[in-house]
């Protein structure tokens, strides 16, 4: 089995790479006594075989076992290319949960802490050119509450909205061969009202009197060819490109800006030269887009947008957190597009980039989100923020994000209602996003006790059954209005918290529906519950006309895409299965349409 084999990183291409995905030497530890041991010396044999990247709780990782294991190790032999001698080469992973030690050859090289964002070492001086071997040593504490966990349940068996925990290796491992001077980091900056990308540039090693060679296309025409003498490790430039003949009747026109409609990408290519030498090349891509807040409303690209979610959680029956194959990534998107959404809340967890570049080409809007953790100290603040910031360094460029949501109904800030400090801590969340990237709106706290927030984020799943009218009626009142909203309880809790009000941000309702039909002989349990695909579609109708007869919302993300394990309420199995037929669910959420305004 030679486990996912697609390139990693699609908004950083780099020709050479090498994945070392598939079968590893595995290893529990659960008396952690593998590094006074020093199992990451050359020599030792584990005892079990593991598929990367599929962490061992999962069916495809070949071990499926639920069971807490705090302690694990990985060990795998390889060889690289001789051709890359006289290059650095760099191990990469894509995501480890939760902390991970890595050695080569014996020889440590170093660690990370956070289970969801990407890092790498370079290990060229440890290489011998032969058989090398890489060992990582992983801990994940499985009852600790203050590190970002999402929906990964503290207690072994799953229940309620908690489920399997994802232990170790979960993305991509891989190697990659640079110069030591290299193109470090890109960033793109798109300004529809002048028509403007401008790129940030950052170099690696001595750069100084490089040349950068630009190239910037868009569907096989060529825009934009510059070359730019490189004196500092950090360059900026700004090229107009709407300015250009074939953007000549109005750069706002549909076909040149990205929106799930129209997802219009250009593709980049950057060459670095020292010498007269090629010594990087990297592909890159970037949509024109803009998102802002504006009389209530969202605005992309200068225009009212509302925005149709639905509740993505990411997990997979097989794979748990990590997708079988990275056309499962694209199928999610086609099922949800094909049902009429316009993008999705990727709730408590940062999906694999292939995701988001499927979500950039096919057009589909992503909220940002990341685990929470579900208690608050010290140690939980530094994680998450650690957690944040490089979540926001790996996907800045990826046109689909439109939303940040760095916490989510009180997760891990439980008394942010009265508490200063969880106050604090919000508005430090909300205010570190925009300080790293001003290009997207930020949800401080989604759902309910919100502080200062881009977005009214409300979820309220208090809709009933056909039977309880009285219950329909209520949702129906509650999110009629902007004071009914505002006065409402969602969860017995205010929409903000004491201190903060409404300074008229959109609203939207975030989370609702959540209607259980259970296929076959599975079980579980859903907000509701229905027992025919008829009233399935009915009760999403009933729920559906309460949502387009508010005189407010502006958007919304109903819960959920799939069933996840003890979970029902999904529109699709657990296994992606269409529990009706998807153009019945597509004809609901095409009665709101764009020609509508909301006051």
């Amino acid at each position: 089995m030679a486990g996912r084999t697609e390139y990693p990183r699609p908004q950083f291409v780099r020709e050479e790479w090498q994945n070392l995905n598939g079968t590893w030497q595995f290893e529990f530890d659960d008396n952690n006594v593998g590094a006074a041991e020093k199992w990451f010396e050359t020599g030792r044999e584990f005892s079990r075989k593991i598929e990367v990247p599929y962490a061992y709780q999962s069916p495809l990782s070949g071990i499926h076992d639920a069971a807490f294991h705090d302690w694990v190790w990985y060990k795998r032999n390889f060889n690289v290319n001789p051709a890359w001698k006289g290059k650095r080469v760099w191990l990469h992973f894509g995501a480890v949960d939760y902390r991970a030690w890595v050695y080569v050859n014996g020889k440590y090289v170093g660690m990370h802490e956070g289970g969801h964002t990407p890092f790498q070492f370079d290990i060229t001086d440890e290489l011998t050119w032969q058989e090398e071997q890489v060992v990582v040593r992983v801990e994940d504490p499985s009852t600790d509450e203050t590190i970002p966990r999402g929906k990964q349940f503290w207690v072994e068996k799953s229940a309620g909205i908690w489920y399997t925990r994802t232990t170790g290796i979960w993305q991509t491992v891989w190697l990659e061969p640079v110069d030591a001077v290299h193109l470090e980091k890109v960033r793109f900056f798109p300004d529809i009202d002048r028509g403007d990308i401008a790129i940030e540039f950052e170099f690696a090693g001595n750069a100084a009197r490089s040349e950068l060679d630009v190239e910037i296309s868009f569907q096989g025409r060529s825009l934009v060819k510059d070359r730019i003498t490189v004196h500092e490790r950090y360059v900026k430039r700004s090229f107009n490109l709407f300015g250009h003949e074939i953007f000549r009747t109005g750069f706002h026109h549909e076909g040149w800006t990205w929106t799930p409609e129209n997802p219009n990408l250009f593709d980049a290519a950057f060459t670095l030269r020292q010498n007269g030498r090629t010594v990087d090349s990297v592909r890159s891509y970037f949509g024109m887009r803009k998102v802002h807040i504006e009389n209530g409303m969202v605005y992309l690209n200068n225009k009212p947008y509302y925005q149709k979610l639905v509740l993505d959680q990411g997990y997979w029956p097989d794979g748990l957190l990590t997708a079988p194959a990275d056309e499962d990534l694209r199928k999610d998107i086609e099922l949800a597009k094909a049902m009429g959404f316009n993008g999705c809340r990727k709730h408590q967890k940062v999906e694999d980039p292939r995701f988001l570049y499927w979500a950039d080409k096919l057009g589909f809007i992503v909220w940002g989100e990341c685990a929470s953790s579900p208690s608050f100290n010290n140690n939980a603040v530094a994680r998450l923020t650690k957690e944040w910031i490089e979540i926001v360094e790996r996907d800045f460029n990826h046109p689909s994000i439109l939303v940040w949501v760095p916490l989510n109904e009180s997760w891990g800030i439980p008394h942010v209602r009265s508490d200063s400090r969880q106050q604090h801590h919000s508005l430090a969340m909300y205010s570190l996003i925009h300080s790293l990237d001003p290009t997207r709106l930020v949800v401080s706290n989604d759902g309910w006790e919100l502080t200062r927030s881009d977005i009214c984020a409300v979820h309220n799943y208090n809709h009933g059954m056909p039977d309880e009218t009285a219950k329909y009626e209520e949702f129906k009142r509650s999110i009629a209005t902007r004071e009914q909203i505002l006065q409402s309880k969602p969860a017995l809790r205010g929409v903000y918290a004491n201190g903060f009000s409404h300074q008229g941000e959109p609203i939207l309702l975030t989370e609702f529906g959540g209607i259980a039909y259970k296929i076959g002989s599975e079980a579980g349990w859903g907000y509701t519950s229905v027992s025919t695909e008829e009233d399935f579609v009915k009760e999403y109708r009933r729920v559906l006309e309460a949502v387009y007869a508010s005189g407010i919302l502006h958007g919304f993300c109903y819960t959920q895409l799939t069933d996840v394990e003890q979970e029902v309420n999904g529109l699709l199995t657990y296994d992606r299965k269409p529990k009706c037929d998807l153009e019945a669910i597509r004809q609901i959420n095409a009665m709101w349409h764009p020609s509508v305004i909301r006051e």
